[in-house]
């Protein structure tokens, strides 16, 4: 069970990605982005040592808001084996000391814990709260894959629409007031 601790981050997580987001080749905005956080969730790292996070921002630098999914892993020391684009950057938490924040598609532990919560081995988190079920969240997978070895590819929805439950497996989620749509997709190759 992660703890939510109640305490600074310095920079701040939007700070961070406020940095990180224009060189990303999915963003679809043209400058400095302004950004507000607009929901998301989390899942528990079964050992309790990183943080896993699934963050919603909008940017309403541009005509229109656009709301984009930044999955996120909070480590007390460097990923092994993650190259430079991984990185969102670094910050000092009040608790934990100094923090690596992660590009969580690039985090095997995120991405093992997006196919636990497919297989529903894991529960998903309130964004804010500790130990608290996230019942809007809602993974599904098609029950000829569940039942298959193998792990199909799972593509992360970067920038987000709203939109129903599509395809073989993935995440549906929510954000700002009413907003739900696609977070994760599996995609079966087969």
């Amino acid at each position: 069970m992660a703890i939510i601790h109640r305490t600074t981050l310095t920079p701040t997580k939007l700070e961070l990605i406020r940095a990180w987001l224009p060189r990303q080749p999915w963003y679809a905005g043209t400058g400095a982005p302004e950004l507000e956080k607009a929901g998301g969730f989390r899942l528990d790292d079964p050992e309790g040592e990183v943080g896993i996070e699934f963050m919603v921002v909008t940017d309403t630098s541009g005509d229109a808001p656009v709301s984009y999914h930044v999955p996120l892993t909070y480590r007390g020391a460097p990923l092994d084996g993650a190259g430079e684009e991984a990185l969102v950057g670094t910050a000092e938490h009040g608790v934990l000391g100094r923090r690596w924040v992660y590009d969580g598609v690039h985090d095997p532990l995120l991405v093992g814990q997006v196919r636990e919560l497919l297989r529903g081995r894991s529960v998903p988190q309130a964004q804010s709260l500790t130990d608290t079920p996230d019942p809007t969240v809602e993974p599904w997978l098609d029950e000829t894959l569940a039942r298959e070895d193998g792990e199909p590819a799972l593509d992360f929805v970067r920038v987000l629409r709203e939109g129903p439950a599509e395809g073989p497996g993935g995440v549906l989620a929510g954000w700002g007031d009413t907003s739900r749509g696609v977070f994760v997709r599996l995609r079966d190759d087969r």
